[in-house]
């Protein structure tokens, strides 16, 4: 099987771990991917929520946590690839990329908006870069911006479809009746569009899709799309080394196909997470669950007007709080059945081409 190639690093397995916020992929979860041979990728949404410091000033303390998590998730890793995922949406967006670039991350994966800037803020380091993109006509901007304003491409490209988790770049209608089979034609229309751009640079670019690849299964259905890798994030979840609370796992767990559910998050995005009592209680009450301070998360929130804080109610769940939390999960969620080790997941996902 080839692994994973991006420019100098190499995974030996072509698996990508999702990056999973707030808290959810740290240095535990990142460390121990990296060490049986994908790529372990560390949220940094909310990174420092753990630090004494968090209440006081978010900001300083989220940067400053950057560097302690990868140097923790490097012990672990035995050598293996560290990325850090980051979204463009995130107040103060340079200055994490540029606490991660200084961290020494392998890798800086970007989405929840387009990272038109990303290459600027890594300039002169050899980190590789990577936007997330969900249509042919995201790739298309991305692409043409980059090439024109930095005179560069990206080292890797990924393509999130509309069975993934989290904050997705989709509307809520495209996500109720989207599947993966609808959307393998816009997967080949963004390979082909990569495709004239590593011509043009005479450079290879790697494209990987995640959003729904839950089992070897999966893995061996997009693969045979043409794609190098595959970005897996609900599965890791219910594992040993996720550094989620116990009760977060057990969401996953427990949750069935249709406690699944799209969610409009405070900030404009819709996303899917797991029917729980804070859902429900969003609706009903919309002002209980207002920022009490402002965490400088979402750029363009205002604390004021949105119905619920989303940080505070990501670290509650992250923190074993599931039914007062928005707990964030794929489509595939409801698959879970228990908790297992990373290693066995990536012997799995290692043997995805004996099927």
């Amino acid at each position: 099987m080839k692994g994973l190639k991006i420019g100098e690093l190499t995974a030996p397995i072509p698996v990508i771990q999702g990056g999973m916020g707030v808290g959810v992929s740290l240095e535990r979860l990142a460390g121990a991917v990296a060490r049986e041979g994908g790529i372990g990728v560390i949220s940094t949404a909310q990174i420092g929520f753990r630090e004494d410091g968090y209440d006081r000033n978010p900001l300083k303390t989220n940067l400053a946590a950057i560097g302690k998590v990868v140097g923790l998730a490097r012990k672990t890793a035995a050598g293996g690839v560290i990325g850090a995922n980051i979204m463009v949406a995130t107040q103060e967006y340079g200055e994490y990329v540029k606490a991660a670039v200084e961290a020494g991350v392998d890798l800086i994966i970007s989405g929840a908006g387009l990272p038109v800037d990303l290459p600027r803020y890594v300039e002169g380091s050899r980190v590789k870069i990577a936007p997330i993109v969900s249509s042919r006509k995201a790739a298309d901007v991305i692409l043409k911006l980059w090439d024109r304003k930095y005179r560069r491409v990206p080292d890797l490209v990924v393509i999130e479809g509309p069975e993934a988790g989290g904050h997705l770049g989709f509307s809520r209608e495209e996500l109720e009746r989207g599947n993966f089979q609808e959307y393998e034609q816009e997967i080949g229309q963004i390979l082909g569009k990569v495709g004239e751009y590593a011509e043009k640079y005479q450079k290879e670019i790697p494209v990987v899709v995640g959003g729904g690849v839950f089992d070897r299964g999966d893995m061996e259905r997009v693969m045979r799309l043409g794609v190098n890798g595959v970005q897996v994030a609900t599965r890791f979840v219910t594992t040993e080394e996720c550094d989620a609370a116990e009760e977060y796992k057990q969401a996953y767990i427990r949750c069935k196909k249709e406690d699944i559910v799209i969610v409009d998050s405070p900030v404009g995005m819709p996303g899917r997470a797991i029917r729980n009592r804070f859902l429900e209680e969003v609706g009903r009450f919309p002002g209980r669950f207002r920022a009490e301070r402002c965490r400088r998360c979402i750029a363009g929130c205002d604390p004021g007007r949105v119905v619920y804080c989303i940080s505070r109610a990501l670290i509650a769940a992250v923190k074993g709080d599931v039914e007062e939390g928005l707990v964030f999960c794929g489509g595939k969620a409801y698959q879970a059945e228990r908790i297992e080790g990373v290693r066995e997941v990536m012997r799995e996902f290692e043997l995805w081409g004996d099927l």
